[in-house]
């Protein structure tokens, strides 16, 4: 690649992705934990089955434990 064709590369590197110069102006720190706050932490039906089945069976299959142990 020669000089002339670095060169094109270059300009066209540049046009296509244009420096980003714009500042923030407010923190976001204090918005984030307003909204940390607001959510309730809900768990969906889903999740709740899916840790009924796995300890229905732990307690069906208690050999299945090692198993569950070693894959975690």
């Amino acid at each position: 690649m020669n000089k002339q064709e670095e060169d094109r590369i270059q300009s066209l590197l540049k046009q296509a992705m244009p420096p980003v110069s714009h500042e923030l102006n407010r923190d976001l720190w204090p918005q984030m934990l307003r909204r940390l706050q607001q959510r309730s932490a809900a768990v969906p039906w889903f999740d709740w089955a899916l840790l009924a089945l796995l300890v229905l069976g732990l307690f069906v299959a208690p050999s299945s434990i090692p198993v569950l142990l070693y894959h975690l």
